[in-house]
């Protein structure tokens, strides 16, 4: 069988330079057709790929798969086999579109959608998510921000990839988009708080996992076998409300400034084409526990994009990260996660926290680009940003780069529309 990340490997599919979906890529993700039918599955260049015709025409034979398994509405079920089967799956994609193996024309009218014709949806069905804080730079500028730059980080921060439980209902696809929300501040030297919409809306930069199914409640998962449960990866903007999350946050953590949505991007891009981009992590010291101890390189190289657009000038980069910068790696924040018998199931969404480097080019968040607002970024319109405005756009793009290709996750689109007016009963 061809194997999915030969570097050599080409597809009769035309791919155009510099694509985020060349034929080692094989992403998962649901698209609704041009007859509003919806469908599981994958792409390669500027064409999608129904997986549930494939099925249907008999290509996935000999792969141990549910009949239904591509029918449904997001790819919960297909989470739930184990890694040996999908891997099995995106090399025979792999095979079924290597340039020896054109398909017949009549199929490839089945099969084929052009990327510009379909809609992309929720890939998955999230059931629990997870939002870990693993990036020391960020850690460290907040605590520089709002605590003693001399003891930014809090005692536990080097002990644990710390996290705190989201809303997975908010959960939102690329292309959807937001209205500001609102909720209480306190604003300046007030003891009264005022209720409206957010002042200081802003992005964050973070880069997400789904995960397959775990093991039952009671049981652990160690860093050695974390990625035999870790699916793929995909964008994601943790959007935070800084005024509203600034006053409720204490003594319970985030709320009402996190939970009115969070974006991600479509496609999900497994474990196995980031392969290749693998690279050391930074060193952990103090010592970490012996369950958070592991073995190999854990850390990927993504680079990571943010810009933003308005209806007055087009995308302007504000940000380029890159997902390295991650202190925690992903598999020690599952072994975290359920350390104390926590059960995961297929389809939890795990993000990472902001993601930022070393330098402020690098910063995953505006709140660290602006410096709380006193360093403002100026736009190509004039007008400058300290935090988001009503109907700007953020875009976030991650791509890893190779010789030959790169394995991208396409983009990550949210506009950003005025508060709805609100009701209140009267007393």
């Amino acid at each position: 069988m061809i194997k999915a990340n030969d570097s050599n490997r080409k597809s009769w599919i035309p791919v155009p330079k510099d694509s985020d979906f060349p034929i080692q890529n094989i992403p998962f993700g649901v698209f609704k057709k041009s007859n509003k039918q919806t469908c599981i599955g994958t792409r390669i260049g500027d064409l999608a790929i129904d997986l549930n015709t494939l099925y249907r025409l008999n290509y996935f034979e000999g792969i141990p798969l549910k009949n239904d398994v591509f029918e449904k509405k997001n790819l919960n079920e297909f989470l739930k086999l184990k890694k040996p089967i999908w891997r099995l799956v995106r090399d025979r994609i792999a095979e079924i579109f290597d340039e020896k193996n054109r398909m017949d024309s009549l199929y490839q009218k089945q099969v084929l959608h052009p990327i510009n014709e379909i809609e992309m949806m929720m890939p998955v069905k999230v059931g629990d998510y997870t939002d870990f804080y693993s990036s020391r730079q960020h850690a460290y500028n907040v605590g520089c921000m709002f605590r003693d730059p001399n003891n930014a980080l809090l005692p536990n921060w080097l002990h644990m990839p710390v996290a705190y439980h989201g809303r997975a209902s908010s959960i939102i696809v690329s292309g959807t988009d937001i209205h500001r929300p609102m909720g209480q501040q306190l604003v300046g030297n007030s003891t009264q708080p005022i209720f409206g919409p957010t002042k200081l809306l802003d992005f964050e930069l973070e880069m997400a996992f789904i995960t397959g199914q775990g093991k039952a409640l009671g049981e652990q998962i160690n860093t050695s076998e974390a990625e035999n449960y870790i699916f793929g990866m995909c964008i994601f903007n943790d959007w935070s409300a800084r005024d509203l999350q600034k006053w409720e946050y204490v003594p319970l953590g985030p709320f009402l400034g996190k939970n009115f949505a969070s974006s991600i991007s479509p496609w999900i891009v497994t474990l196995d084409a980031l392969e290749p981009f693998r690279i050391k992590g930074e060193v952990q010291a103090p010592s970490t526990l012996p369950y958070l101890k592991f073995q190999g390189r854990k850390n990927i190289d993504i680079n990571l994009e943010v810009k933003i657009s308005s209806n007055e000038f087009e995308p302007q980069t504000i940000s380029s990260s890159n997902f390295k910068y991650l202190y925690w790696n992903m598999s020690q924040q599952l072994a975290h996660h359920s350390i104390n018998g926590c059960n995961i199931n297929a389809g939890d969404l795990m993000a990472s926290g902001t993601i930022s480097g070393n330098n402020p080019g690098t910063y995953g968040s505006l709140l660290e680009l602006t410096w709380k607002g006193t360093k403002p970024i100026k736009m190509p319109d004039g007008t400058e940003r300290k935090f988001l405005k009503d109907h700007d756009t953020v875009h976030m793009r991650a791509h890893a780069k190779a010789k030959k290709y790169q394995i991208g996750f396409g983009e990550l689109r949210t506009k950003i529309l005025p508060a709805k007016k609100q009701s209140f009963a009267s007393n």
